[in-house]
């Protein structure tokens, strides 16, 4: 059981954390309604039946996803080939600067698109 300790201590000072907030929220909360509290929100734009300009979201929403897409991904793996650099054969620098070339067309693409061009 000691093993463990520590993850049931985490799990329960979380399982604290989401209790707090939720008793907090309903307690301090505001109490009073109405339909545009009540009325779906997301990104700015008022629901309807029909999104504005005919139902498509222009290019660059998408672009600037990808964007923080591209950026997760590169993060996840370059950390810790950054981390072990000194260790690895010439073989893992040789992979790295290839997946950073790959990484570059998105960038190329979105570069060709507009998506770096801000208004």
């Amino acid at each position: 059981m000691n093993m463990y300790l520590g993850i049931v201590i985490m799990l329960a000072i979380s399982a604290a954390f989401v209790a707090v907030g939720l008793i907090g929220n309903a307690v301090m909360g505001p109490k009073r309604y109405n339909r545009a509290r009540l009325d779906a929100y997301e990104c700015g734009i008022n629901p309807g039946p029909q999104a504005p300009g005919g139902g498509r979201f222009p290019i660059k929403y998408y672009l600037t996803a990808m964007t923080f897409i591209i950026f997760d991904i590169e993060i996840v793996f370059l950390y810790p080939w950054a981390v072990s650099f000194d260790l690895l054969p010439v073989f893992a620098v040789g992979a790295m600067v290839l997946f950073l070339l790959l990484i570059c067309v998105p960038y190329l693409y979105e570069l060709r698109r507009g998506g770096l061009e801000w208004d």
